[in-house]
């Protein structure tokens, strides 16, 4: 038996988002509006968890983390982008490739946080 190695990522979401994940029985991300050129999934839990509460609130009026897992062996050709502090890193997937991320997923996307 082949054991797949996996690294565990994040998304915050907001409730719209949310739904569309739960429509696809908690496998898949929905694709990308037209003015959404990248897929942002960040490196841990805590930034995932700044942007649910301190961005998807206002926003939306409620923020939920995301954890999933990804093959590893496909998340190599993607660089680890630092946007401010230490803590604030993440993946930038092109819209164009969320399928091809989304087919590599490891089991369920799970909601970790809610925020109202």
């Amino acid at each position: 038996m082949q054991i797949i190695e996996t690294i565990t990522l994040y998304r915050p979401v907001g409730p719209k988002e949310l739904e569309l994940i739960r429509q696809s029985d908690w496998m898949r991300f929905p694709p990308r509006l037209p003015q959404q050129p990248i897929f942002y999934p960040v490196m841990n839990e805590d930034y995932a968890i700044q942007i649910a509460r301190d961005w998807n609130v206002p926003a939306s009026g409620s923020g939920y983390v995301t954890k999933f897992n990804v093959r590893k062996d496909h998340l190599v050709k993607y660089q680890i982008q630092n946007v401010g502090a230490e803590m604030h890193n993440e993946l930038w997937i092109p819209a164009e490739e969320l399928e091809d991320f989304n087919d590599n997923i490891e089991g369920s996307i799970e909601v970790t946080r809610t925020f109202n």
